[in-house]
């Protein structure tokens, strides 16, 4: 069993520390008696008045899907006026499209978890955040120079959670400092008849962990704004650094460290493969510890970042647009809109959030600073955010104004790439399909305005 440790994040200036005792209990202070209460009599309260409405968020992975379950069950038991209908499914579609689906049939969530702000903000499907929302956030990112997000949780690094008894069984005796060690625990694995890594290539969004893995390291770590210049024809997929990371990409899928299942094995099966023994490893984030330990309590697993080809550290952590949203049509009803701030804030309060960041092992957003016990794996993860050495970027989709990805453009990619794994004839010409791709969805967008 992991040991834990107990961690306090200070959103505000994102600096993280180990505490190494528990928090004590909440202060709580006595108001003034009203003016009614001073007189003897009290005056007749009038019933909360009924409200409801609709959320929307992504289910991918179970442990978040729980723990949203929880926080609304916890806010409507406090809130008995409140009803709250949740509309998210579950299913291999991607949630961007899932929302545009919803969209069309006028089944827009009233609040929803906001991936693709810059999208529905220009489409005029998004409210402007309330102040009272935007203060309780250190750093609450704009889109077109406004507020629409409140961050659920901070960017969370991805990186290799691997089987300890795998690695010892195969004589891998460290976590790798280069690139080239990583590939050498690959080898060791297969060598040893052990499946190397585990992929949920069934769901679409899965693509994206090693996908941005390759293109932070070679193109956003050194040009956060190289999406504008592909999106103005001064660079191309054709280029050495985007070629370098499909070329990485390519080498890990036909070189056998990825097992042949992948285009059936569910995002949510990984766990399952990984404590079973069928793989040693799984690309992700630390969103996986708290299913990976549910699927097996006793199986012993650690975490690190994969090294870039240079030697370097470089992760998905800065902050983004994501975070619960408004509609435009929910913020038009002055009830609605009223209750839909209760349950942000309700969700966001110190004693509510810190059960959500543990279910799902998130790195806080508040200005408030949050505690909850931490895993030995958690611990390394704030340990690798807190590094000054580590590279922060974002990964291609996660940019917004003139680095916005046309959103059509993600899927369409990540099915190009599971085209040439299956014919095996990874080619320059697949990267000019994505030049010319990229260039007829910016025209076609703009064209739609």
């Amino acid at each position: 069993m992991a040991k834990k440790t107990l961690f306090t994040v200070l959103a505000g200036t994102m600096v993280m520390s180990l505490a190494l005792s528990a928090c004590g209990g909440n202060d709580s202070s006595s108001s003034s008696p009203s003016p009614a209460a001073s007189t003897g009599s009290a005056a007749p309260t009038a019933a909360p008045k009924n409200v409801s409405f609709t959320i929307g968020y992504a289910t991918g992975d179970p442990a978040t899907k729980q723990a949203m379950v929880d926080s609304i069950a916890a806010f409507t038991k406090a809130h008995p006026n409140i009803k709250i209908t949740d509309l998210s499914e579950g299913g291999s579609q991607a949630y961007l499209d899932w929302l545009k689906t919803k969209d069309a049939v006028n089944e827009f969530p009233d609040l929803v978890e906001m991936r693709d702000t810059q999208l529905f903000a220009d489409a005029g499907k998004l409210a402007e955040l309330p102040a009272e929302l935007v203060s309780l956030f250190s750093d609450a990112p704009k889109v077109n120079g406004k507020n629409y997000t409140a961050p659920i949780v901070g960017s969370a690094p991805q990186g290799i959670i691997y089987s300890k008894k795998a690695y010892a069984d195969a004589g891998v005796t460290a976590e790798p400092k280069t690139y080239d060690e990583f590939l050498a625990i690959q080898e060791k694995l297969k060598a040893k008849g052990i499946t190397p890594i585990t992929f949920g290539g069934k769901d679409i969004f899965h693509w994206g962990f090693w996908v941005n893995k390759f293109l932070m390291d070679e193109v956003f770590a050194d040009d956060a704004n190289w999406n504008s210049k592909r999106t103005k024809g001064e660079v191309s997929f054709a280029d050495a650094g985007p070629k370098q990371a499909m070329d990485s990409l390519n080498e890990l899928f036909t070189k056998g460290y990825v097992d042949k299942g992948y285009l059936s094995t569910a995002d949510n099966q990984t766990a399952s493969m990984l404590v079973t023994g069928k793989a040693a490893q799984l690309f992700s984030g630390p969103w996986m510890f708290a299913q990976i330990s549910q699927a097996d309590p006793k199986f012993e697993f650690g975490w690190y970042p994969v090294p870039d080809r240079k030697g370097r550290i470089v992760v998905n952590g800065l902050n983004n647009q994501q975070g619960w949203a408004l509609s435009t049509k929910a913020a038009q009803d002055a009830d609605k809109k009223a209750a839909i701030n209760e349950f942000v804030k309700f969700f966001f309060n110190k004693d509510q959030y810190s059960k959500f960041l543990k279910a799902v092992n998130g790195i806080p957003t508040v200005k408030e600073s949050v505690t909850y016990e931490a895993t030995e794996q958690m611990t390394k993860v704030l340990a690798v955010m807190n590094n000054p050495s580590t590279i922060k970027s974002l990964q291609i989709n996660g940019f917004w104004g003139e680095n916005t990805m046309p959103s059509q453009w993600r899927n369409w990619y990540y099915k190009l790439i599971q085209e040439w794994l299956g014919k095996g004839d990874f080619s320059v010409e697949y990267l000019k399909r994505m030049d010319a791709e990229w260039d007829a969805n910016v025209k076609a967008n703009a064209a739609a305005k």
